[in-house]
């Protein structure tokens, strides 16, 4: 009798391990994520009292002061506010590109079959959010609409900062699928930030912008990282993306995708390279897909930024992001409103389901299975996590309803709300999990001869 043609085949694995590399880079991020999403939660707190103190107005004198009123004429005559979420964040959107092509060069994309779940359950974690808010919105009489993708992020500093702090012995699939999902939903953040967010759109200074980007690509490809040359560069991209109508931060993540990631080897003519290949010239080595970027500059330049980015650029647009003056304000009337309830809904309803549903679909109607150390409680207790969203649903925010509006105090008040609860919800989760995990790990510890029976009891001397 023969044997179906999908048998001895090897199945796809959901949350299979990555390679060595991957996981100390993996180990990189998450230290520095952790450092910054504490910082990051630090500067809310921070905003939360200081915008609700007897000093609160000094909050919104800083937030609203205009440091350079000269820039009117190339739009730069912005307040404090609004440099920290249009400037600073492009640094945060910067690390965001440069970890994105790290991520489809020699991450866990360059994989189309490993790419396949992220990509699809970051898709369920934006649509279901969506689909929530508008239903609701619409469902109290529409008002509010232009605010449907602020539930659609997930911060990445803030959830990683989470799971570092509930998770010892969690495998690390969950940990490199969390980092993978972010990258991919800011990604898809950004594309809708670039499209649905653009208001009066210049495309001379767009097209403009693509002189110092070009220049800037050059200079990297070549290996030529002067700060005094790209820096400058990048400052005349982003003031041009700005002038452009097209949020600065995309500017950003313009030019981390230019970095090369792979490291440039000397090879001399003639000899082979890492791909069995013979070298032929400068560029990008092809390293048959499997090697690291660890050597690489893109790799460089976020270990110079990503603190940049994590512990000062974020902070601080989290400090005048989210401080919402609640005194006097009806707290009924608040939690009622529909913008509220469409974006808590969509970060802990929406994202949760979103995410767990559009993988669970995946392995049942493809051959795809989750990794044999990873349970369905594990990517609930992820899915959960995802709807941690801060810097990007309240940027989002920001231009959807305008910085200091009404709305975008409300906006406020659910995108906290929202996080909180899902952190709270995923951490409970998830330190179940982790004891369980911890708990097998103690036993095999005790059990080195593998037995089953733990090895204190058959020596008791050793005790």
């Amino acid at each position: 009798m023969t044997s179906p043609p999908s048998e001895g085949r090897p199945k796809a694995r959901l949350f299979s391990r990555s390679t060595w590399p991957e996981a100390r880079h993996l180990a990189d991020v998450l230290r520095t994520e952790t450092v910054g999403g504490a910082l990051l939660l630090l500067g809310a707190v921070f905003a939360l009292i200081w915008a609700n103190s007897p000093w609160s107005d000094s909050y919104t004198r800083l937030g609203h002061w205009v440091p350079w009123p000269g820039g009117a004429p190339w739009h730069l005559d912005l307040d404090v506010a609004t440099w920290a979420a249009d400037g600073l964040l492009a640094i945060f959107f910067f690390v965001v590109g440069l970890e994105l092509k790290r991520e489809f060069v020699a991450g866990e994309l360059r994989d189309p079959r490993r790419a396949a779940l992220p990509v699809v359950a970051a898709l369920g974690g934006m649509l279901l959010p969506a689909l929530i808010y508008v239903a609701v919105v619409l469902g109290a009489g529409g008002e509010g609409l232009r605010g449907w993708a602020i539930p659609t992020a997930t911060d990445i500093a803030f959830a990683l900062a989470v799971l570092a702090l509930v998770s010892s012995h969690l495998p690390q699939g969950l940990r490199a699928f969390l980092l993978t999902l972010a990258v991919v939903d800011d990604l898809f953040a950004i594309t809708i930030i670039a499209v649905f967010y653009t208001a009066d759109f210049h495309p001379a200074p767009l097209l403009a912008a693509l002189a110092p980007i070009g220049l800037f690509a050059l200079l990297v490809r070549r290996g030529r990282t002067r700060w005094w040359a790209l820096i400058p560069l990048a400052i005349a991209a982003w003031a041009l993306v700005h002038a452009s109508g097209v949020h600065a931060t995309v500017a950003g993540v313009l030019l981390g995708f230019t970095v090369p990631v792979l490291a440039r080897r000397q090879v001399g003519a003639g000899q082979p390279t890492a791909s069995g290949r013979q070298a032929v010239g400068g560029g990008e080595p092809t390293a048959g897909g499997t090697r690291a970027a660890e050597g690489g500059l893109a790799a460089h330049l976020e270990h110079r930024w990503r603190p940049v980015s994590a512990g000062i650029a974020v902070p601080i647009f989290a400090l005048f992001a989210a401080g919402v003056t609640l005194r006097g304000a009806d707290l009924g009337a608040l939690l009622t409103d529909p913008v509220v309830l469409a974006i808590v809904a969509g970060l802990v309803l929406g994202k949760s389901i979103g995410i767990f549903g559009s993988t669970y679909l995946l392995a049942r109607f493809t051959r795809a299975e989750l990794d044999e150390d990873i349970t369905w409680s594990d990517l609930c207790g992820i899915a959960l996590l995802a709807g941690v969203g801060f810097t990007v649903s309240l940027l989002i925010g920001d231009l959807a309803f305008g910085t200091g509006s009404t709305a975008d105090d409300r906006v406020k008040v659910a995108v906290l709300l929202g996080s909180v609860i899902s952190a709270g919800l995923a951490a409970t989760v998830l330190v179940r999990r982790n004891t369980a995990y911890r708990q097998v790990a103690e036993r095999e510890r005790l059990d080195a001869d593998g037995d089953g029976v733990p090895d204190v009891y058959q020596r008791p001397s050793d005790r």
